[in-house]
């Protein structure tokens, strides 16, 4: 009974992190089938017949197909192995049936890192494997001998003894492509940036703390208002969403820095996006990239693991002083009858000002100015969003402020488009690198001037010059404030919450981020040889054969010695007393038969023989419930 209750809660366990992705029915009923077979156990129910066990897995089978249409990805596969696993325990009926669901408890293990790498969930996660190890130690223990807090001790033993294995296999195993992907849906649930904006696109994003990538610069890190993080750039305006239906083709801009190059390595988590980032702008690519001419860094596929990159950039430059006639036209493309206030300001100030600098200012000018506010919380725009924002609400946030701008900019003749990325970042001291967060998403816009190029205008600045001085906490009101930009303004506090991120930082680069050209480069440190496959596998092997000769001569070493046992000693005392009466014991003779010999041959010491006959086999083979002692004073005292 006790051992199916470890059963029940290591499947319990190994189940519990996956609740909050199946479908709501899935936990009630893997806990009605549990209680279920607690119920068989106890004698108060019987199991299924195999007509309602049928039944019970087509059933289930169609409402995970309901659920998800398929039966195949991540979370439809996982979905149907834990119920199948519930089933598994209304047929359990032989050790092997017990060990199959042993078995599956690790492989549901295994899926839970599909969800998540986390530290936490590989603490979690190693809770549950040692719970499951325990639970094969009590199916084994066939006597019962070993107590709950013997069963952990000697499972947590076990695992201990595989760390050593597990990290030499770590280290050295080649990192091949698999010959296996993972299914689509594994990398749902990702956040960044969108490969559109629209009003309130951008203020959600700011709600969420996660990290978006983290950068170690070779030097001083830029200020925080040269800090602009480039992305996806979006030309294409419907008269509601900015987007780039495709990409622009053509070579790399020509770029002419102005200032210092900043060399530094990103850290990017996987968005499940094709596009990299990189600080306005980047004069290097990440190896396998490529970049139009606006400078939209592009990877080969979706990013759906972490990745790490080196680039040079200049946060003074040029670029893009020759304008090709189709990215002219490109950027001046309004629809159609949409904002007739804004079209009208427009023309105004192209017909006032001859300088399309001074336009540029008149429309900095018109967000300073004005009563215009930042806020995460604006109110909704009509069909004529442009319009609304402009002469109405004038309450928005940066995608509300970028997307206007550009708008005035292509109504007065002037190209221009919207960058999305993000700006800013905040330092970790202890680790000496800049953490950017989705809460730092931030959109702005390039303008083409003459004789100048593309040039950053950031119109958020002019509303709010603390979102680019101090960062969006400061920037907004503290009512609306989301608790992920909530400062923590007690020193302590602060200093945890770096630690944690750098252990993170590490774990990611360390554990998460091992993969092929980290390997080599570690391996290589020690010596060129190894950073081959070749020198990998030749080194594996020796490292698993040196090990593994450790442990059997550890083993060896502590195999017990003859009389180093004192259950042993005793009974060999016992014997050979017996051997100088002339009742010697047979090579094969076990001590009960031993035992009946010998009392048949001195009935006198029969009591005595049989007494410590019986201490020694319970003792030996049996539950432990009196001590070594005890043997050992009944031996002392036998005077044959």
């Amino acid at each position: 009974m006790s051992n199916l209750v470890w059963l029940l809660a290591s499947l319990a366990l190994a189940i519990a992190p996956h609740l909050a992705h199946l479908p709501l029915w899935v936990g009630p009923l893997c806990l009605a089938l549990g209680g279920w077979r607690l119920a068989v156990a106890r004698g108060k129910a019987k199991l299924p017949n195999k007509g309602f066990l049928f039944g019970l897995t087509a059933a289930i089978t169609a409402g995970i197909l309901g659920n998800f249409h398929t039966l195949l990805g991540r979370d439809a596969g996982v979905a149907l192995l834990v119920a199948m696993i519930a089933l598994k325990l209304m047929e359990m009926k032989s050790p092997r049936d017990t060990m199959v669901l042993v078995f599956l408890s690790y492989f549901l293990v295994i899926t839970g890192f599909l969800y998540s790498q986390s530290i936490p969930m590989a603490l979690y996660l190693f809770v549950v494997v040692l719970v499951t190890t325990t639970t094969i130690i009590g199916y084994h223990d066939v006597n019962g001998g070993l107590g709950v807090r013997l069963r952990l001790r000697l499972a947590g033993s076990l695992l201990l003894q595989a760390v050593p294995l597990m990290l030499v296999l770590f280290v050295l195993f080649p990192r091949v492509p698999p010959l296996w992907g993972l299914p689509r849906d594994a990398h749902a649930g990702m956040t960044g940036l969108s490969d559109s904006m629209s009003p309130g696109t951008i203020s959600q994003l700011i709600r969420s703390e996660a990290t978006a990538f983290r950068v170690r610069f070779d030097g001083p890190p830029p200020p925080p208002n040269k800090r602009y993080w480039r992305g996806p750039v979006l030309w294409d305006y419907d008269g509601r969403s900015w987007s780039t239906r495709t990409p622009l083709g053509g070579a790399v801009a020509q770029i002419e820095p102005l200032g210092e190059a900043l060399r530094y390595s990103l850290t990017l988590e996987p968005h499940d996006q094709r596009w990299l980032f990189a600080l306005d702008l980047p004069v290097t690519l990440p190896p396998g990239s490529r970049a139009g001419g606006d400078m939209q860094i592009l990877a080969q596929s979706p990013v759906q693991r972490r990745l790490r990159y080196s680039l040079v950039s200049h946060t003074d430059y040029r670029f893009g002083v020759a304008l090709a006639a189709s990215e002219r036209q490109r950027a001046l493309r309004l629809p159609a009858d949409t904002n007739p206030r804004t079209l009208e300001l427009a023309r105004r100030w192209r017909s006032t000002h001859e300088n399309p600098r001074a336009i540029v200012d008149a429309a900095l000018d018109l967000f300073r100015n004005q009563d215009f506010t930042y806020t995460l919380s604006p109110p909704l725009l009509g069909q004529q969003a442009v319009d609304d924002f402009l002469f109405g609400t004038r309450r928005g946030f940066c995608e509300h402020y970028a997307g206007a701008f550009v708008f005035l900019m292509r109504a007065a003749g002037m190209p221009a488009r919207v960058v999305t990325g993000y700006q800013g970042g905040e330092m970790n001291p202890l680790g000496d690198y800049l953490i950017v967060r989705q809460s730092d998403a931030h959109a702005w816009a390039e303008v083409w001037l003459p004789g100048q190029g593309w040039v950053r205008i950031d119109p958020t600045a002019a509303v709010s010059p603390d979102r680019v001085e101090s960062g969006i906490a400061a920037a907004l009101p503290e009512a609306e404030l989301p608790l992920a930009l909530t400062q923590l303004d007690i020193a302590w506090l602060q200093r945890m919450r770096m630690s944690w991120d750098l252990v993170n930082n590490n774990w990611n680069q360390w554990v998460l981020g091992y993969g092929q050209e980290r390997q080599r480069g570690f391996l290589s440190s020690f010596h060129a040889s190894l950073a081959s496959w070749q020198g990998m596998i030749v080194t594996l092997g020796a490292g698993v054969a040196a090990l593994l000769g450790a442990i059997a001569l550890w083993m060896l070493w502590h195999v017990p010695r003859r009389g180093s046992d004192p259950v042993q000693a005793a009974y060999h005392t016992f014997c050979a007393r017996l051997a100088r009466r002339g009742i010697t014991r047979s090579p094969h003779e076990g001590p009960a038969d031993f035992a009946l010999r010998a009392a048949h041959m001195r009935p006198d010491l029969a009591v005595q023989i049989d007494r410590i006959t019986q201490l020694y086999i319970r003792l030996r083979y049996g539950r432990p419930p009196v001590a070594a002692g005890e043997l050992r004073k009944a031996v002392r005292r036998f005077r044959p």
